[in-house]
């Protein structure tokens, strides 16, 4: 009887102590979703987050680790002190890389800027605040980040971004996301 009883105790506290670390694991889970759309929010609301810029993150426990590329040296520190003020944040690994000044890179950034959203098929993403296709430049090479509607749309972007003169390459890292 002793027995049954010690062995009904030992199973007792295991499964009460595989539902406190379920329950833990759920809450984290949640804390982490809680803290990407937090940062998700704190990065789309910095004032100089342009088309030109590229912010994306990870989540990992209480470390936030910051990737992409930005013109401005200032938007990463600014992404960094959103991010850091975020609850539950507990370190930011800021790997945004500043892109060089280059008044060539700055031309054609307006050129892409124009051959994309100009576009009458793709004047759709052009609407917002937030323009869902990313145009970063880095010494004449072309990344396309952010999200389309359909693959013709991705193939469309890049036939445009193709078409500006003074491109030395373009890769295409557009999502796509149908529209709901």
């Amino acid at each position: 009887m002793k027995h049954r009883l010690l062995a009904l105790a030992i199973s007792l506290a295991i499964l009460t102590a595989i539902a406190v670390n379920h329950a833990a694991a759920q809450a984290d889970g949640r804390s982490q979703e809680r803290i990407a759309r937090e940062v998700r929010h704190e990065l789309l609301m910095l004032p100089w987050f342009g088309v030109f810029d590229y912010i994306a993150f990870k989540v990992d426990g209480g470390t936030v680790t910051l990737m992409g590329q930005v013109v401005r040296p200032s938007l990463k520190s600014d992404a960094e002190n959103a991010v850091k003020r975020i609850e539950g944040v507990e370190r930011v690994e800021n790997k945004i890389e500043v892109l060089p000044p280059s008044s060539m890179d700055d031309g054609l950034r307006l050129t892409l800027y124009r051959a994309i959203y100009g576009y009458p098929p793709l004047e759709k993403y052009a609407l917002g605040v937030q323009k869902p296709i990313r145009i970063i430049v880095k010494n004449g090479q072309v990344t396309l980040e952010g999200v389309v509607d359909s693959e013709a749309d991705k193939n469309l972007v890049t036939l445009r971004a193709n078409s500006v003169p003074g491109i030395f390459s373009v890769t295409n890292n557009l999502q796509v996301v149908p529209a709901q």
